[in-house]
């Protein structure tokens, strides 16, 4: 009985704090208690916190909204750049070289003395050859006043005619031999690095030092020739070069080869460019493109926002907190953007990031807000056709 007792009596006392603390919770606060949810509330709520329905959570997302842009349809080519004119000095008579006048990687002007071979037997033969012309003239001189005192017959004064004819050639023949021992500059450009020195002795056609007029370029590449009713001359090209990357430099078609390569069916074609910063050299490897047309509102989207799934490609947008996805068509691409051609249509957010977008209808949630519709170009922006692959 006494267990009892003390069991009851502790029963009551719990009891009793129990209403004590629920009478001082209660008063202490002003705000009601409460009412259970309901399930839109508790829908809503967590469409708040980041998910979706169901309870879903939503994935984050950044996505870029659509705005019409002007592409250019550019046509793709690697070639290699030339200089507008390019020569290696040889001479034309064997010498040993007396004299050289420039410095390696000089600019020179045209007709400026570059090299200067030994010439003492050529001028020594030039002195010679005037000095017979000058006693034959005076020869021719006296011959011609006994003539017109008949003194001598008239074939005796044109044979002293024909020698100072002969003698007046063989002077030509020596001033040209002589003029050969000194090598001049063709043009205005920039010597190379020389292989000879002075006192070396070199024969005819022996390579001495190359010259380069780098003003202006050219760049010869090749085009498939189904391109040929594209292509005219005086049509815009832009030329990029790998080893200054972010330089671009603009020219114009000069000449296309009226022959078309039988064994790779491409069209050789040359431009000419103006080398503006000096900093294009020729020999390099030259990516060109030629502009062939322009088109207004083009849709563009980064290249990571497509999604490619067996032969066909697709993107996400967004639609009422989902992400959808589209199949659409590509155009062309140039610079990590790519043309949507066909399902989708300006104002329409492609997403461009998030990983956990899986599925059709998946909830999503846009981080960059703030910043959609700043990922794509502004109106004026160039697009450039791919060569290599046809978009589906």
């Amino acid at each position: 009985m006494k267990k009892r007792a003390v069991t009851f009596t502790a029963l009551a006392g719990l009891a009793l704090a129990t209403i004590a603390a629920y009478f001082l919770l209660g008063r202490g606060s002003s705000a009601p208690l409460a009412p259970p949810k309901t399930a839109e509330a508790k829908k809503t709520d967590g469409a708040a916190k980041g998910a979706g329905p169901g309870g879903a959570p939503a994935a984050p997302v950044e996505v870029v909204a659509l705005k019409p842009a002007t592409v250019k349809e550019e046509l793709q080519a690697v070639g290699a750049l030339r200089s507008n004119e390019s020569v290696i000095l040889r001479p034309e008579v064997a010498g040993r070289i007396a004299a050289i006048y420039f410095r390696d990687g000089q600019a020179v002007k045209k007709g400026q003395v570059l090299i200067a071979l030994d010439a003492t037997l050529n001028e020594a033969e030039v002195a010679q050859a005037r000095a017979e012309l000058e006693l034959a003239r005076s020869n021719l001189k006296r011959t011609a006043d006994l003539a017109a005192k008949q003194f001598v017959s008239g074939s005796a004064q044109e044979q002293a005619a024909a020698n100072v004819e002969v003698l007046e050639a063989k002077l030509k023949l020596a001033e040209a031999r002589l003029a050969k021992t000194r090598l001049t500059a063709p043009f205005d450009g920039l010597v190379g690095i020389r292989n000879v020195s002075v006192g070396d002795f070199v024969r005819d056609g022996a390579d001495l030092v190359n010259i380069e007029d780098i003003a202006q370029l050219k760049v010869d590449f090749r085009l498939p020739e189904r391109y040929l009713p594209q292509l005219k001359v005086g049509l815009a090209v832009e030329v990029s070069a790998d080893a200054l990357p972010g330089s671009r430099y603009r020219g114009v078609i000069d000449a296309i080869n009226p022959r078309v390569d039988a064994s790779g069916r491409s069209l050789e074609v040359r431009a000419r460019l103006a080398n503006t910063d000096g900093r294009l050299r020729p020999g390099m490897f030259a990516r060109v493109r030629v502009i062939v047309g322009e088109r207004a509102a083009a849709l563009l989207v980064p290249e990571e926002a497509v999604v490619p799934l067996n032969d066909d490609f697709f993107v996400y947008t967004v639609e009422d907190g989902k992400a959808r996805r589209v199949r659409v068509k590509l155009g062309v691409r140039r610079d990590a953007m790519v043309e949507l051609l066909e399902g989708v249509k300006a104002g329409d957010l492609v997403v461009t990031a998030g990983m956990r977008v899986q599925r059709d209808g998946q909830p999503v949630r846009v981080v960059n807000a703030a910043a959609v519709g700043q990922a794509t170009p502004p109106t004026g922006g160039a697009i450039a056709a791919d060569n290599k692959a046809g978009s589906k």
